[in-house]
């Protein structure tokens, strides 16, 4: 998953970052409001870790902000407020979890999983996903189109997987790129570009099958469901 880390202390940061990237995930970090905002308007996260007290802003406007808007996003605060009263105020404005410094790396890692857990499911519960009229198949890397399978390479299947797993969400090109070709990928964005639009036509994802994939200038894609079935 793809992180969002918004804290101003450089000590907790670097805490934080090894322990996120242990656990596989990638992570990114903003060390005040303003510079996360202006990444929030490229960028697509799966989850952001706040803390409360920001040299420009608060974490709690910063969670109004994001609960505004229509992205599906986990929040989590980690800060040293500990009061009854900010607690609920955190948890009644939008956010999933609270933790109050000093923390714990398996207690906090354990809140991040469970958190992404209830907020974007498990992807593969069972050996086929079904998105009318299209099915993925795990087993053998496949996508079909009623009773017809479409011929894509390994990395046009997991860009599939991806984009149908998530969506109705505006992700990013880096965010797609990270979590198709890898953390450490050095490709260029490019690559997303190049595969979306194969992916696109071998698909055929057009309004009349029920799902569209939509480009949104100088940020990324969405696969939008015309089919209230599929949400």
């Amino acid at each position: 998953m793809r992180i969002a880390l918004v804290e101003d202390d450089p000590t907790q940061t670097q805490q934080l970052t090894e322990w996120v990237k242990d656990a596989g995930h990638s992570i990114h970090c903003f060390s005040n409001g303003q510079a996360f905002n202006q990444a929030i308007r490229r960028e697509s996260f799966d989850m952001v870790i706040m803390d409360w007290n920001l040299p420009d802003t608060t974490g709690l406007q910063l969670l109004q902000q994001l609960r505004e808007s229509s992205t599906l996003m986990a929040i989590l605060f980690i800060t040293s407020r500990d009061s009854e009263a900010d607690i609920v105020s955190a948890l009644s404005e939008g956010a999933d979890d609270y933790l109050v410094k000093p923390i714990r790396k398996a207690e906090t890692l354990a809140r991040i999983a469970s958190i992404l857990r209830r907020t974007f499911g498990q992807t593969k519960e069972s050996d086929k996903e079904h998105y009318p009229p299209f099915t993925l198949n795990h087993n053998y890397f496949t996508v079909a189109l009623d009773d017809e399978t479409i011929q894509l390479t390994p990395k046009e299947y997991d860009l599939t997987c991806f984009m149908f797993q998530n969506h109705g969400r505006l992700l990013s090109r880096n965010h797609i790129l990270e979590s198709v070709w890898g953390l450490s990928s050095d490709l260029s964005t490019r690559t997303v570009d190049t595969h979306i639009s194969k992916v696109r036509r071998k698909l055929g994802l057009k309004p009349e099958r029920g799902w569209r994939l939509i480009s949104v200038y100088q940020y990324g894609y969405r696969l939008e469901s015309l089919n209230s079935a599929n949400e």
